[in-house]
């Protein structure tokens, strides 16, 4: 079992500061993108409830990846691109030394009652509890702090595809509550690794981008992904995931891939 902890300690109003459980899985002098990806939704939210009392809702979160973080100190900036009374659009900026390294931007949304429509024709996942979901350390793989934080129960699966619950006992910032829907943010990078195509020893796959559309807020708990992964034959792939949560799915993920043969 991973040790509790954290994955950034604040140091400013706007900086913060990654722990061991933040380095990466393809160089570990590196921070994973995953737990940075939450610190963004986080300050999405933040700005949000401190311009406004309506609670918008997030229903896509769209980063670009525009290139690497080393474990140091980083900042993160927010600024409303298209303010509205029910629709918004806001980027979220985190950079490091002045260099911006990963774009967020988030459209977020009026609340309506629509109990009375909700549906989809997924089905859900089997409840993590069920005897399908074995669980898997995927540290077997993958080096760095933050797959060594994950706790994962997997499917069946063949390269490429499968479905799997994920969760972490780690906080995303030292003493500093954040939503559900952040910590989510948080894990979602995940996905590109843990039905692999190939083993990282055979080829170099990160991802440059990922985008989620939710259709609902997630609920605590674990958070399960239903992934498959395609390689074009000129150095292009894709991952995409459905994600569920034991209420449901919730969402989907795509992330497109560089594919480099080692």
């Amino acid at each position: 079992m991973t040790t509790p902890g954290s994955y950034f300690t604040r140091t400013g109003p706007r900086t913060f500061r990654p722990t061991e459980h933040v380095s990466g899985g393809w160089n570990t002098a590196e921070q994973h993108v995953a737990p940075g990806m939450g610190l963004l939704a986080h300050a999405i939210e933040a700005d949000r409830d401190a311009r406004r009392d309506d609670g918008l809702v997030v229903g896509r979160l769209g980063y670009d990846i525009l290139g690497t973080l080393p474990m140091d100190e980083v900042e993160v900036a927010v600024q409303v691109l298209r303010p509205g009374r029910t629709i918004e659009l806001v980027e979220a900026t985190l950079s490091h030394g002045g260099r911006a390294v990963v774009r967020l931007r988030a459209w977020l949304l009026q609340r309506h009652d629509t109990r009375a429509l909700a549906g989809s024709p997924v089905e859900p996942l089997d409840p993590p509890s069920h005897p399908r979901w074995e669980a898997w350390h995927p540290s077997e793989v993958w080096p760095g702090g933050f797959i060594a934080t994950a706790e994962l129960r997997r499917g069946p699966h063949t390269p490429g595809a499968g479905a799997y619950w994920v969760r972490t006992p780690v906080a995303l910032i030292e003493g500093e509550p954040v939503s559900r829907l952040a910590e989510v943010a948080g894990l979602v990078d995940i996905a590109n690794g843990m039905v692999a195509r190939v083993e990282p020893e055979e080829a170099l796959y990160p991802n440059i981008d990922l985008t989620a559309h939710l259709v609902r807020e997630p609920a605590p708990g674990w958070l399960g992904l239903d992934t498959r992964v395609t390689f074009g034959p000129g150095g292009l792939g894709l991952t995409t995931s459905t994600l569920h949560d034991e209420q449901g799915p919730l969402g989907v993920v795509s992330q497109v891939l560089t594919v480099r043969p080692r």
